[in-house]
């Protein structure tokens, strides 16, 4: 991924899960675009034949800017487009540029991807909760966790519910990586009616002190997580 974004010339900053340090790209190949993304999400599910995909999401560096990391260190509402694709019993790419969003599936006779899911809205209130960890619950919704992050939030967004990773004892920070998970699939949810949060502020709003900084996410239908931003405004309260 890093060398086809680097030939494409539209890219300046490029920042990998699996690299420790940003890309920086040469004068000769640069472009006026900083690309953030997990480029195999879910791969420890592979051997499993779960879903797995790519995470992205894309800045404009800044005016006057001539490309570096503090491009990237900025808040998720930053960002000009950010997407996804699944990979497996079909090919599906799921796309928001701020207006809206939309899926795509793979067509493997034509090989191009076929406008599928157009404007897809995200259900007000799930029937179920499909992905959660360590989340207490009250309510009589069916839990569901795949271990793939594009997985979980492809069926949120598709079906309703909440798509929760909080922080725990053991990741007192939080698991997810803030700036190519959190923040692309924030951006998609929000897009498509839902909320995103950490439980005590909206993701979209966090400003990243690192490109690697992890934090708590709970993103899904409206009416589900504002369920959960009260639930820790009262918790909250009672440990004031």
């Amino acid at each position: 991924m890093v060398n086809a974004l680097r030939a494409s010339g539209k890219t300046a900053v490029l920042v990998s899960e699996e690299l420790d340090e940003a890309v920086l790209i040469d004068d000769r190949h640069k472009g006026k675009y900083c690309v953030v993304f997990d480029p195999l999400d879910g791969s420890s599910n592979i051997d499993a034949g779960v879903n797995i995909g790519t995470i992205f999401g894309i800045y404009h560096i800044a005016p006057g800017s001539t490309g570096t990391v503090q491009d990237v260190l900025r808040p998720g509402s930053d960002m000009v487009a950010a997407g996804y694709t699944m990979y497996g019993s079909s090919a599906n790419l799921v796309l928001t540029t701020g207006h809206g969003v939309n899926g795509y599936t793979l067509d493997a006779a034509l090989g191009e991807f076929i406008l599928t899911h157009p404007d897809i809205k995200i259900p007000p209130r799930g029937r179920s909760i499909p992905s959660t960890k360590e989340i207490r619950c009250t309510s009589t919704h069916p839990a569901r966790y795949i271990g793939s992050m594009v997985a979980d939030v492809h069926r949120t967004l598709l079906y309703g519910g909440i798509f929760g990773y909080p922080d725990d004892k053991k990741s007192k920070s939080g698991k997810l990586r803030l700036l190519y998970e959190a923040f692309p699939m924030a951006f998609l949810i929000e897009q498509a009616g839902g909320l995103a949060t950490t439980g005590r502020q909206r993701i979209l709003d966090i400003v990243p002190k690192s490109i690697h900084e992890r934090c708590p996410v709970f993103l899904g239908s409206k009416d589900d997580v504002q369920d959960v931003i009260k639930f820790f405004q009262e918790d909250g309260k009672a440990q004031a």
